[in-house]
């Protein structure tokens, strides 16, 4: 079972990062939340990254 993890300025863009790593579609994995991000000051995004955990469905 192949499982990478990602970071990204948002989940969304973590798990796209992922897909094309792995060179699949999302319904062939299971897609894990590790981190939401967390917004900086005055709500600017990517203060601290989303983190993912993708693996392959068998």
């Amino acid at each position: 079972m192949k499982t990478i993890e990602i970071e990204g300025r948002t989940s969304r863009e973590a798990i796209k990062v992922a897909l094309k790593q792995l060179g699949v579609a999302r319904h062939q994995v299971k897609i894990e939340i590790l981190a939401e991000e967390d917004k900086g000051l005055f709500g600017m995004k990517g203060a601290k990254p989303a983190r993912v955990r993708v693996t392959l469905k068998t």
